[in-house]
């Protein structure tokens, strides 16, 4: 698997304290996400960003030849979404594994963020592993099919355009929903205006989220040491 690797700058001493995994949409490759790895270098010096390239050639009607896919959209049910995403998943997490043993990263360092067909794999994979990362970002994403456990230790942050002509908001309507009913920790944020796309909005966001958002198990183990704390000092 083809991978750009960006690791902290040299003003950051010390090995990596993150992972991220930015995953490129259909028809796009790593370079595509460039800006966004600037952005999260900028705000986490001291994370390792990697960006893996899809594996297969982009193989729809007129795709530009640089393209890569994660999977094969041309004729796709949604069984068959579930089957070929259930075969492109192996390898990613197999990769995923590899990076973060070779960085001494837990999944709980990890974050996984994906747009368009890289938003499914990630969620996908927060789904079938649990513990692969603590965080999953998804721009205009969709899970293959909707979740029946939640992941405790993960946070995921669904991000869609509101005009998405290719993954309805629907589907993270959806999603977001079926994550509540699960108690699952997840947020969702529509740009009404915006498309299948990168939007400036969404990346503030997503950003902001990552940077400030309080996972909920942090809260309630902070609130399981209260009664603990309060008890001991009356005795």
């Amino acid at each position: 698997m083809h991978v750009q690797e960006f690791l902290p700058d040299e003003a950051h001493a010390g090995p990596p304290q993150q992972l991220m995994v930015l995953l490129h949409g259909a028809g796009g490759q790593p370079d595509d996400v460039g800006a966004l790895v600037i952005m999260l270098r900028q705000h986490w010096p001291a994370a390792a960003i990697v960006v893996p390239e899809a594996p297969e050639i982009f193989d729809a009607e007129d795709a530009d030849p640089g393209g890569r896919q994660w999977f094969s959209g041309r004729d796709m049910s949604e069984h068959d979404l579930v089957a070929r995403v259930g075969a492109a998943l192996p390898p990613l997490l197999d990769y995923i594994r590899e990076a973060q043993r070779r960085l001494a990263l837990t999944g709980t360092q990890t974050a996984l963020i994906g747009m368009d067909q890289g938003a499914i794999m990630a969620l996908e994979a927060s789904a079938r592993e649990h513990d692969i990362a603590g965080r999953v970002v998804a721009f205009s994403g969709r899970f293959a099919t909707l979740p029946t456990q939640a992941a405790p230790a993960a946070t995921l942050h669904l991000l869609h355009g509101g005009a998405d002509p290719v993954i309805e908001v629907r589907h993270a309507q959806s999603a977001f929903s079926r994550l509540e009913a699960l108690g699952a920790d997840a947020t969702l944020d529509i740009a009404w205006e915006a498309g299948h796309e990168l939007n400036a909005e969404l990346l503030a966001c997503a950003i902001d989220l990552l940077q400030s958002y309080v996972p909920q198990r942090l809260w309630r183990e902070a609130l399981s040491i209260v009664p603990q704390a309060t008890s001991g000092t009356r005795h």
